[in-house]
C-alpha cells in the first residue's frame, strides 16, 4: 500500500505498512482499486453523456464510490469488495449504454485499449493484486510526483465534494450536471490532457467551482427540511437517563433516530460533527435530544469507552472500536468497520435501541455546562447590520475564520493557541471540528456580539462563504479587501474540496495547517504561493501580527 490522502500520513510521506487511520493494506489497496473501476465507469459513461445519454444507477455508483474512500469511512474489506463487484457491473452497463447511442447515431464507438485489454479481476486476492498496477506507487513511478500530486489532489477534491453531493441527495436535492462532473473529471484524469500541469491546475479549480454549487445544494437541502440553525444554548453535560451518543455528519439519521425513540426514555447526544443539528429548529424540537457529549473524532476511542449507552456511526470519523465498546458501536450507511454491526437502508435503528436500554446510561446528572451554537449564514445575516455597524465605530478590527478538520498530529494546539491570543476587538468565526479545540473557552462579547461564532459543521462550509461575501458586499469591496483572515486546519478530503473552492474564489493569503499535504510537491506548492498566496501555518505570535496588518 501507499496512502498519503490525509494529514496524518506518516512521516508525512505517506503510509506503507498500515493506514494510520486504522485501515488495513487490504482495505487501502482495494480502496485504490474501486477508484480505478470509477475512472473505468466513468470513461464509457462521459463518452454516452456526449452523446445525450446516462444512467442513474451509474451517476450514484461513481458518487458512493468516491465518498466510501473518504478517509475514516470504510474500513471493511468484504463491503469494498462488494462495492467493487458492483462497478463490473457499471462498467458492463455504460459500456452498452455508450455502444447502443453510438448504434442509434451511426458512430462508431471509441476503442478503449485500457478496458478493452483489462481482465476484471474476480476474487479478493485478484483484487488486492490488481492495485498494485494501478495505485499511487506504480503512478509516482510512471508520472513523477508533480504530475501524480495534482492526480491525487483532483481526485480528493472529488471525494469531498461526492460526500457533500450523498448527504444532499439523501435529502432529496439534486442536480443532474453533478455526477456528469464527477464522471467528466475521473475521465480527464485518464486522457493526455491529464498528464498537463497547466490543465490539471484548472481542472482543480473547476473542482473548486463544482464543490461551491454542491455545497450550496447541501445548505438547501439542509435548511429546506429542518429550518434554518438558530443561535442555540447546548448542554454539554449529561443528563441522567439511558442513553445513545450519534457522531458522523448526517442529519437525517439523527432525525429517523430521533423519531424511533421517542417515549422510549432514552436521551440522545450528538458527537463531534453533529454537534450544530442542535440548532436546526426542524431537529432541536425532539426533547430526548438533550446535548451534546465529547468532543472531535480523535477523541472518540476515550469517550466512547466512558459513555454508559449505544452509539451510531452515521458517516465518517470512525476509529478502530476498543473492546469496551465493540459490542454497543453501530454503523449506518456507507461507514463500515469489520465485525461492527450495520444497519441498512432500510434504517430500522432497533439494535442500536435496544443496546441502549441494556446498557446502565447515566446515573445522575452532571452539573451544568453549555456552549452557544448556530451563527450559520441565516443567523449572521439577519444581525448583520449590527456587525457592521461595529465595524465602522471600531469596535470589531478584524474577523478571523478559524476551520476545518481536527487531528490527532501533534501541532495542532497552533490553533488554541491562535484562538486565545487573539484580541479582544476581533471576531473568531469557526466551523467544524477543529472547533472543539477552543469552542468550550469562555470569549466574551463585542457590543452583544458573541466573539466566537459557531458556524457548524466542516458541511457547512457554504455558510462562511456566504458570511464573507455578505460583508464585503456591505462594505464595497472585495473578500480579498476584508479585515478578514483565514486560517485552515484540514485532515481528511473534505478540507480538500473547501481549499478548492476558496482558491476558485480567487481568496489569497489563507493559512493552512498543522502540516501541508504531501500530495502537494515543492513545485505545486510554488504555483499555489504564487497565484494564491498560500502559507503553512508558523508561529502563533507572528502569524497573528502577520495577519492583523491585513
Amino acid at each position: 500500500m501507499l496512502c498519503y490522502q490525509c494529514e496524518q500520513t506518516a512521516k508525512g510521506t505517506g503510509c506503507t505498512i498500515s493506514g494510520v487511520c486504522g485501515k488495513t493494506p487490504e482495505t487501502s489497496d482495494l480502496q485504490d482499486l474501486l477508484i480505478y473501476v470509477s475512472k473505468a465507469v466513468s470513461m464509457y459513461a462521459h463518452r454516452a453523456r456526449l452523446l445525450g445519454v446516462k444512467n442513474e444507477n451509474v451517476d450514484r455508483f461513481v458518487i458512493e464510490a468516491l465518498f466510501t474512500t473518504v478517509t475514516n469511512v470504510n474500513f471493511d474489506p468484504k463491503r469494498l469488495e462488494e462495492i467493487i463487484r458492483w462497478g463490473e457491473g457499471m462498467i458492463a452497463d455504460a459500456k452498452a449504454m455508450y455502444e447502443h447511442i453510438c448504434k442509434e447515431k451511426g458512430q462508431t464507438p471509441e476503442k478503449i485499449a485500457e478496458l478493452d485489454n483489462w481482465k476484471f479481476p474476480q476474487t479478493r486476492e485478484e483484487m488486492v493484486k490488481e492495485s498494485a498496477a494501478i495505485g499511487i506507487a506504480k503512478k509516482l513511478s510512471d508520472l513523477g510526483p508533480d504530475i501524480t500530486g495534482l492526480q491525487e489532489l483532483i481526485t480528493y477534491g472529488l471525494k469531498g465534494t461526492a460526500a457533500y453531493a450523498d448527504h444532499a441527495m439523501v435529502l432529496g436535492v439534486q442536480d443532474d450536471a453533478v455526477p456528469g462532473f464527477f464522471i467528466e473529471a475521473l475521465n480527464f484524469l485518464t486522457t493526455a490532457d491529464g498528464r498537463d500541469i497547466n490543465k490539471l491546475v484548472a481542472m482543480a479549480l473547476k473542482v473548486g467551482e463544482v464543490n461551491l454549487h454542491v455545497m450550496e445544494m447541501l445548505d438547501k437541502a439542509n435548511t429546506g427540511v429542518y429550518g434554518h440553525p438558530e443561535p442555540t444554548v447546548v448542554k454539554v453535560t449529561p443528563v441522567k437517563g439511558k442513553a445513545i451518543l450519534v457522531s458522523g455528519h448526517d442529519l437525517k439519521d439523527l432525525d429517523l433516530l430521533c423519531q424511533q425513540t421517542q417515549g422510549k426514555g432514552i436521551n440522545i447526544y450528538t458527537h463531534g460533527e453533529m454537534l450544530p443539528c442542535l440548532a436546526y429548529p426542524g431537529l432541536k424540537k425532539y426533547k430526548h435530544l438533550v446535548g451534546n457529549y465529547g468532543g472531535a473524532w480523535q477523541d472518540q476511542q476515550k469517550e466512547f469507552a466512558a459513555f454508559p449507552g449505544s452509539i451510531l456511526m452515521t458517516t465518517n470519523c470512525i476509529q478502530k472500536p476498543a473492546d469496551s465498546y465493540m459490542g454497543r458501536i453501530f454503523t449506518t450507511g456507507l461507514v463500515a468497520w469489520p465485525g461492527v454491526e450495520h444497519i441498512g437502508d432500510d434504517k430500522d435503528f432497533s439494535p442500536v435501541i435496544e443496546a441502549a436500554l441494556a446498557a446502565d446510561g447515566f446515573a445522575e446528572d452532571a452539573p451544568e455546562k453549555t456552549i452557544t451554537i448556530g451563527f450559520a449564514h441565516n443567523a449572521v445575516m439577519s444581525v448583520a447590520g449590527t456587525v457592521i455597524d461595529a465595524v465602522k465605530a471600531g469596535q470589531i478590527k478584524h474577523f478571523f475564520l478559524i476551520g476545518g478538520c481536527d487531528g490527532a498530529k501533534p501541532g495542532r494546539n497552533y490553533y488554541t493557541e491562535l484562538a486565545e491570543a487573539i484580541p479582544q476587538d476581533c471576531v473568531i468565526l469557526t466551523l467544524a471540528c477543529g472547533k472543539y479545540r477552543f469552542n468550550k473557552l469562555e470569549f466574551g462579547d463585542i457590543g452583544g456580539i458573541p466573539r466566537l461564532l459557531d458556524i457548524g459543521q466542516c458541511n457547512d462550509s457554504y455558510s462562511a462563504i456566504q458570511i464573507a461575501v455578505a460583508l464585503a458586499g456591505a462594505f464595497n469591496c472585495s473578500v480579498n479587501e476584508l479585515p478578514l483572515s483565514i486560517v485552515l486546519s484540514w485532515y481528511e478530503q473534505k478540507a480538500v474540496c473547501v481549499l478548492l473552492t476558496l482558491l476558485h474564489l480567487g481568496i489569497k493569503n489563507m493559512r493552512l495547517g498543522p502540516t501541508l499535504p504531501a500530495f502537494v510537491t515543492p513545485a505545486v506548492l510554488n504555483v499555489l504561493v504564487e497565484n494564491f498566496g498560500i502559507k503553512p501555518t508558523g508561529d502563533v505570535q507572528g502569524d497573528l501580527k502577520d495577519m492583523l496588518k491585513q
